[in-house]
């Protein structure tokens, strides 16, 4: 008896702890918890394309990609390939 009676309560507690995670995840407010990733721009793909070109990787892809996005193109030399 003493073994049910603690069954019992285990399935209770149980059922209280997994409750507030079903509430957040049902109804229309499940799709503002996930995160989308965000599309890439139309620049943002063509400063990619020219990394590629150039064969950039690591360190100087990412420092050229950045000052491709904002217009600033550094100079040719100051790439180095990693």
């Amino acid at each position: 008896m003493k073994k049910i009676s603690m069954l019992a309560l285990c399935a209770a507690l149980a059922g209280f702890g997994v409750s507030p995670v079903l509430a957040q995840s049902s109804g229309s407010s499940a799709s503002t918890t996930m995160t989308a990733k965000p599309a890439h721009t139309a620049k943002s793909l063509e400063c990619s394309k020219e990394a590629d070109a150039k064969g950039l990787h690591g360190k100087a892809r990412k420092k050229f990609r950045s000052a491709c996005k904002h217009g600033k193109m550094a100079p040719a030399g100051s790439m180095d390939k990693n």
